[in-house]
């Protein structure tokens, strides 16, 4: 199969198309034929080695961790999926390396996979399953309900854009940070107010605030705005102790739980027209067009998703 892999840590220019070895799946996998993948900031992370001391990967490496695509076969205990059935997920990181997503097969374990849903094309799909995902998981985590006030950073971003709606559907007053150029856009996905991050710093024109989404590693300014009781999460970096410890307010890390059952209720969402997908562009699996997607991406001003189509 072709795959876009890496043989050293550094640069987009690492990033190379090869002929790999088909993955070989156990009994409680299904072997995906990828049609589409999508380009994460924990991609081009993991290509300049900060991952390395949590994963001890043997080269040549194949990034990547959003599937869109056909089930090609099933182990022998899969029940819930069967050959020819159109599935996306988030696959769980690959301890050796050589089972992601930039490439025409990965092997994904039954629970992490979902139906695709009928009206989004596999480009599409592709956009959604680690930043929508981690949207969904924040927010439950910061318990936010109908009414709350929760400041969401870079809403034009991969988690953004779905964090907004996702939000918007709870009953929240949304406030997002975007630059002017994106204001029009984050407020069309349901934001109902938009900070110019070049323009203004939030502690001087927020206040009050349940909740704050952290996406841009900005904790001290979001821990400034919450009210007392107030919570933060923060996907963006490793918290100090000072900020954990922060009184009568909340702050936490939080980390993507991969599975098919909250994919399923996004699933569900997009079926009914509900959650839009936003797709900034989109390249093919080629070295050329591997390396300009982690370009794009890398630039941190992407409108929604940057994708990779695999095959037609």
């Amino acid at each position: 199969m072709k795959a876009a892999v890496i043989n050293h840590y550094g640069g987009r220019e690492q990033l190379e198309v090869i002929d790999m070895p088909i993955p070989k799946i156990e009994s409680d996998e299904v072997l995906v034929e990828n049609m589409a993948t999508s380009i994460n900031p924990i991609d081009y992370k993991a290509r300049e080695g900060l991952l390395k001391r949590m994963f001890q990967w043997q080269f040549p490496v194949i990034l990547g961790w959003d599937i869109a695509g056909i089930v090609a076969s099933i182990g022998d205990d899969v029940t819930s999926f069967k050959v020819g059935d159109p599935v996306f997920a988030r696959p769980d990181i690959d301890s050796k390396g050589v089972n992601g997503s930039y490439a025409e097969y990965t092997a994904v374990k039954e629970d992490k996979l979902a139906i695709k849903p009928n009206n989004i094309s596999f480009v599409e799909a592709a956009a959604v399953p680690l930043a929508g995902l981690t949207a969904l998981q924040m927010l439950r985590k910061i318990q936010l309900s109908s009414n709350q006030k929760i400041l969401i950073q870079a809403g034009a971003g991969g988690v953004g854009i779905y964090a907004i709606q996702l939000a918007k559907m709870l009953g929240a007053y949304v406030v997002t940070t975007a630059s002017q150029n994106n204001h029009k856009f984050v407020k069309s996905l349901g934001a109902d107010s938009v900070i110019d991050y070049h323009k203004d710093n939030i502690q001087d024109v927020l206040s009050d605030f349940d909740a704050v989404l952290d996406t841009v590693d900005d904790v001290d300014n979001g821990i400034a705005i919450l009210k007392s009781g107030g919570r933060l999460v923060t996907i963006s970096n490793t918290l100090t102790d000072q900020q954990k410890k922060t009184s009568d307010k909340t702050v936490t890390e939080g980390w993507l739980d991969p599975n098919g059952q909250d994919l399923a209720i996004l699933a569900s969402y997009i079926a009914k027209g509900e959650l839009q997908i936003v797709v900034d562009s989109l390249y093919p699996l080629t070295t050329e067009g591997i390396q300009s997607a982690h370009e794009r991406s890398e630039t941190h001003h992407a409108r929604g998703k940057v994708v990779v189509q695999i095959k037609e």
